[in-house]
């Protein structure tokens, strides 16, 4: 079996297309740059209607070929997807290979945007991100990652296993086909194999779960950590403030890498430090509720009962899965040595036991980000209670926790918002980071960090398996980006 080229027989027609667009679109944006500074704009002509035209000179007419040439550099990239999809290796070479492969990935995304578009009007702040030429690339850049790390969980579009590692594929390059390949299996390693001759497209795939699965989730509890105890910090002010911003600076001060190193040392897990903080940053989301429905339901005990009940019990038992291994919360014992155990959840009931290693990277990531989320909630929990519609939840009689997360935390969703969307980009960064150097997550672990690391000992001579693995990381971090500058261009419109 011959090896896959890029494009194979679809390139003879695309190709010269795509490299054209991109060579003039390069042209243009530096022309456009040029132009900025040297060639004065033409004169703007205002239409009968009260509209301007575009820009009549040199910069407006160069502007206008770059968006075209643009256009015209995504509309062939849309055809290398489509009719690599339809022709697949054979006829595509290796973008007809990743095409097909991720033909789940695309049929999700076309769905999304269809139902997205044609419901935005009724969809609030996230209808008004499609109005946003840089939040929807965006969201297709995150929404991308997302489905492929869950149709690559569901080992729906990977060619291999991870882990699998195949005779005589060691280091090989992009489209080498699969050495005695039998019935069932995949012909080709569409991205190469890296230095144990394992499968680098099925490890990003892989990798991006580890990713999904982890970044979006680590966010949300330091947000709920931010939010619990910067809403009472700003609206209380004192000692209460004066203490908790000590500790977030505290803790700000401290050097993010060592304290990883810290975290996964044998000697701190086994007197389990890791699971200490578990147990506490992991309340936090069930004393957030707990107050958030009290607050709004006090007046209303025959609903508010039932619902606490239902929801914190829910919680609670999430909070028990999270924290207990083996029937215990905590348990110390380490083969025959001493040690103390604190019993938890029965095993019966304790369906997840969160790895180690992920836990250290878990409890971590949240602990890291609390105090830049706390500062950010109090920054704008001060300015918030000055306005008038604070002043007149006041005179209502309305209690502090009310008006903490009834008036002002909506009133602050805007910035919070955009800063989660940022937040979850930097914890990738993160997580990457931690990946490359061993921390927290096992060797064998198909993290794009992991994978960038054991490719770039051949970096010189192999590139592939660490250039694809970074350049995914790229994307994701990139569209995460793109998404909060979207989000915010359409919250300051409110």
């Amino acid at each position: 079996m011959e090896p896959l080229t890029w494009t194979g027989g679809l390139g003879t027609v695309l190709d010269p297309i795509f490299f054209l667009a991109a060579g003039l679109l390069a042209v243009s944006l530096v022309l456009q740059v040029i132009l900025a500074y040297a060639a004065p704009s033409g004169r703007a002509q205002i239409n009968p209607d009260g509209t301007i035209a575009a820009d009549t000179g040199p910069y407006g007419m160069v502007s206008r070929a770059s968006m075209y040439l643009l256009l015209l550099l995504i509309a062939t990239v849309l055809a290398y997807i489509a009719v690599g999809a339809v022709l697949g290796p054979n006829g595509a070479g290796i973008v007809g290979g990743l095409a097909r492969r991720l033909l789940p990935v695309w049929i999700a995304l076309v769905l999304l945007y269809a139902v997205s578009i044609a419901y935005k009007r009724k969809l609030g702040l996230y209808g008004k991100l499609f109005d946003s030429t840089v939040g929807m690339i965006g969201f297709g850049l995150v929404m991308f990652w997302v489905f492929v790390g869950v149709f690559g969980a569901m080992d729906l579009i990977i060619t291999h296993q991870p882990l699998d590692v195949v005779s005589g594929m060691k280091n090989k390059v992009p489209g080498t086909p699969l050495r005695g390949a039998e019935d069932g299996d995949y012909a080709w390693y569409l991205l190469g194999g890296d230095n144990l001759a394992r499968d680098v497209f099925s490890r990003i795939v892989k990798g991006a779960w580890e990713v999904i699965k982890i970044a979006p989730f680590a966010t949300l509890f330091a947000f709920m950590v931010g939010i619990t105890l910067g809403l009472p910090a700003a609206y209380y002010g004192g000692w209460l403030d004066m203490l908790i911003s000590f500790l977030a600076n505290l803790i700000l001060a401290f050097p993010v890498i060592l304290l990883f190193y810290l975290l996964v040392t044998p000697e701190i897990s086994a007197v389990g430090v890791p699971k200490y903080m578990a147990m506490f940053l992991f309340a936090f989301p069930i004393i957030f509720a707990a107050v958030l429905l009290n607050s709004r339901y006090h007046t209303q005990p025959s609903l508010r009962t039932p619902l606490m009940v239902i929801v914190l019990g829910l919680l609670i038992y999430g909070y028990l899965v999270m924290v207990s291994d083996g029937g215990y919360l905590l348990d110390t014992r380490r083969g025959d040595a001493k040690g103390y155990t604190f019993p938890g959840l029965p095993s019966a009931l304790d369906f997840f036991d969160m790895p180690p290693g992920i836990l250290v990277v878990f409890v971590s990531v949240v602990f890291v980000n609390s105090p830049t989320v706390f500062r950010i909630v109090r920054g704008l929990a001060l300015d918030i209670k000055t306005r008038d519609y604070v002043a007149a939840a006041q005179t209502r009689g309305e209690g502090p926790w009310y008006i903490m997360l009834w008036e002002i935390l909506p009133n602050a969703r805007g910035p919070l918002i955009v800063d989660f969307c940022l937040r979850i980009g930097y914890t990738t960064i993160l997580l990457g980071t931690l990946g490359f150097f061993g921390l927290g997550l096992p060797p064998d672990s198909p993290d794009w960090g992991t994978t960038i690391n054991d490719g770039r000992k051949l970096l010189s001579i192999y590139p592939h398996a660490a250039i694809f693995p970074a350049v995914s990381l790229l994307t994701l971090v990139l569209g995460l980006n793109l998404l909060a500058d979207g989000l915010r261009e359409e919250s300051l419109k409110d």
